[in-house]
């Protein structure tokens, strides 16, 4: 390919990942990983290298639902037919181990999930050489200009589309998201004093409220709705009928005499 430079060797290589998952309806009862999928990208320059994605079927097919409430959902008649995960196991392990992981929230979910089905199978699981979650990130980096930080969220501010929720097409989500945000940032400290004002307008509020124990809890507010605030008067509606009276009296007083800007000068400074 004209232009491209190829990565070098010997350098970490970044394989962006994300699984999907069954969703526990009961105590005590685990995740069951249904889908994997990878990007692995130079750092570089972000050029994809490799690309895998496959379906997993459960070792109990039960816990799968009928039918999925997502428009791209994965149900049980999609992963009938799969591979179970040691089938793949083999192929996911020289994926991740010892490159950069990346992911949007990783470390508190795909992460585990990924120990815990190689611990199933009896199989030592991939070890990464450094992780790179972008919900810590980009909390960090980029604020909560986008709300709750959420993939779906992210891809909604950029107008990246809906998230599909399949691991390969969250995945390259994740990858416009990180592309789109760093485009900011530069954009940003080119021009601190002008760009870096525009977002602290929007409407990502964070209330604070005493809980029983009386600590403060943050309850953030991600409603589109506009806020409603309430101006803090600097004095009380009994000092204000009398200022009012006083201005009334000195224009009346004034009996057209005075140019009005000298007037309204003088109500000012009565006011004040």
């Amino acid at each position: 390919m004209e232009g491209f430079i190829p990565c070098q060797e010997g350098s970490a290589e970044i394989v962006f990942f994300d699984i999907e998952t069954t969703v526990p309806n009961r105590t005590g009862q685990r995740f069951c990983v249904l889908e994997f999928g990878a990007i692995v990208v130079c750092p570089r320059n972000l050029v994809e290298l490799e690309s895998y994605s496959t379906l997993i079927k459960p070792k109990d097919l039960s816990v799968v639902a009928l039918r999925s409430g997502r428009s791209d959902g994965i149900t049980r008649d999609a992963v009938a037919n799969a591979p179970g995960f040691e089938e793949v196991a083999h192929k996911i392990f020289n994926l991740l181990n010892g490159r950069v992981w990346g992911g949007h929230n990783i470390q508190r979910f795909d992460c585990v999930r990924i120990k815990e089905a190689f611990a199933d199978i009896g199989r030592p699981p991939p070890v990464p050489v450094g992780i790179i979650d972008s919900l810590g990130v980009l909390t960090e980096k980029f604020g909560k200009r986008a709300g709750n930080m959420k993939m779906a969220s992210l891809a909604t501010y950029f107008g990246l589309g809906q998230q599909k929720h399949r691991s390969l097409d969250d995945v390259r989500m994740n990858l416009e998201v990180l592309k789109h945000c760093a485009t900011v940032l530069f954009l940003e400290s080119s021009l601190p004093s002008i760009l870096n004002r525009s977002w602290h307008s929007q409407s990502t509020i964070t209330t604070r409220s005493r809980s029983s124990a009386g600590k403060l809890t943050c309850k953030e507010e991600t409603s589109r709705k506009s806020p409603t605030y309430q101006r803090t008067v600097p004095y009380t509606r009994e000092s204000l009928g009398k200022m009012t009276e006083r201005v009334k009296n000195l224009l009346c007083k004034a009996g057209g005499s005075q140019p009005i800007n000298n007037l309204l000068k003088h109500s000012h400074s009565v006011l004040r």
